[in-house]
């Protein structure tokens, strides 16, 4: 995992990556690289992977706010933490999806509580999981999979690049899908909710509706409060 702080004012940055790698250590987290950054200028030009990042909004050169919307142009799954003193950039800030919006100074119990879940949406997003075939096993990327769909005695795991007939059964899938991503809308179907694009009491439309599922009207209630909860966290 990457993270990357980015602020002009050293003691910030310093205090931030001193605060994750405590919150990680009591995670057991091993594998993790923290790179800092005093300007959007040159966080813009790093080309490596990027998973959760920390930003400033006034910086020296590009301020936060442009450098947030490039970012999410680049990998619309990056966690974008802002960090700021200046509430007034709250609005502009969430229209490009910021994961959450932390004030200075950072309070550290409330920072470990936003790292919670930033680490569950990391994991969702990128989870991988073998979809086992009669001619092998393929592993795909959790948040690929579009919809599972049980289709007389197939099971179809339906990605963005292909359709997979899987051995496995749709109860599996029902257990080892993260749970809260996907959700379990009728006897015969899973979708994951960062696809659906509408829903009604008897049809979830997925892709710009290039995908249909059926959704059992008893379930209309608790997929909607499933799929707003999904959506808040994604702001």
């Amino acid at each position: 995992m990457r993270i990357l702080i980015c602020d002009d004012d050293p003691s910030i940055t310093q205090s931030l990556s001193q605060i994750i790698k405590t919150y990680f250590n009591k995670k057991k987290v091993n594998n993790l690289d923290i790179v800092t950054f005093n300007d959007g200028d040159s966080l813009l030009s790093d080309k490596s992977q990027k998973d959760i990042i920390f930003l400033d909004i006034e910086m020296p050169g590009f301020d936060g706010i442009y450098v947030g919307n490039e970012l999410k142009k680049q990998n619309d799954s990056v966690i974008i933490f802002i960090v700021t003193s200046y509430l007034e950039y709250l609005d502009a800030a969430m229209r490009f999806h910021v994961f959450r919006y932390l004030s200075k100074p950072i309070d550290k119990q409330r920072l470990f509580q936003n790292l919670d879940d930033a680490l569950e949406l990391y994991y969702s997003i990128n989870q991988k999981i073998a979809v086992e075939t009669k001619y092998g096993v393929t592993s795909v990327l959790t948040c690929d999979i579009i919809y599972v769909e049980a289709k007389g005695r197939k099971v179809i795991v339906h990605t963005a690049t292909a359709d997979l007939d899987s051995t496995q059964t749709l109860q599996f899938w029902i257990e080892h899908l993260p749970q809260a991503t996907f959700f379990h809308s009728h006897r015969s179907y899973i979708v994951n909710m960062a696809m659906v694009t509408s829903f009604d009491h008897e049809l979830i439309y997925l892709c710009d509706g290039q995908f249909t599922a059926y959704l059992t009207r008893r379930k209309f209630t608790e997929f909607k409060k499933a799929y707003l909860m999904f959506m808040e966290s994604k702001r």
